[in-house]
């Protein structure tokens, strides 16, 4: 019987949540026969306090999405790698049962690691077969740019052939998460820094989960 490996996802916000695509994406590659569960963790507008630390948004998603692996996303923005997992380790001290978990920092922002295939982007536009011609960041320098987003919307907007007019009713926010959902192959990311961490931290979660059975 196969087995099943529930994980939670505890990002910045919802749009973030494009990123369960690509941890279930990892998680396969090193466990394919394992049935993968993910959850999507909101939890900031359920707690209290205006601004909740990330200890109280930890611990409120273990108690309300129990999970075999937390994955905790920050986006790196302006700050270091090193430092936003030095903030995570921080938020963890103060629990009681600290999870398993998984820090997921792309440099800049999520976006980021989208922004590499170009049928993705023109499927998601709504436009697979157009000629638009739309130029992607080279992967290499993918970590480099200062706004992913930014451009990865404007990619959409040139790939959707639309007019200015109709552009006004094209949903960006649906559109990114369709190129997440198109995209089938993530491998290409691995020439990215920050993608190498993630992957290397998920091999050591795994084995870890594989020692509790």
């Amino acid at each position: 019987m196969a087995r099943k490996l529930y994980y939670t996802l505890l990002a910045d916000g919802t749009s973030d949540k494009v990123l369960i695509h690509i941890l279930t994406w990892l998680l396969q590659q090193h466990r394919a026969m394992w049935i993968i569960e993910p959850q999507w963790a909101e939890v900031g507008q359920l707690l209290l306090k205006k601004s909740p630390t990330l200890t109280a948004k930890i611990q409120a998603t273990l108690e309300l999405y129990p999970c075999d692996l937390l994955f905790i996303h920050r986006d790196a923005e302006r700050e270091s790698l090193e430092k936003r997992v030095q903030e995570i380790r921080k938020a963890i001290e103060p629990l009681k049962n600290p999870p398993l978990y998984v820090c997921v920092i792309p440099v800049r922002m999520q976006e980021a690691w989208l922004l590499f295939d170009e049928s993705a982007i023109r499927q998601a536009a709504g436009n697979p077969m157009g000629r638009e011609p739309i130029k992607l960041p080279s992967l290499k320098d993918i970590e480099r740019e200062p706004n992913p987003k930014e451009i990865l919307h404007n990619l959409l907007r040139q790939a959707s052939g639309r007019s200015p007019r109709r552009l006004k009713n094209f949903s960006l926010g649906l559109a990114t998460k369709s190129v997440a959902d198109e995209i089938t192959d993530y491998s290409p990311l691995r020439s990215l820094s920050a993608f190498k961490i993630l992957e290397q931290e998920i091999t050591v979660a795994i084995r870890h989960l594989e020692t509790r059975n």
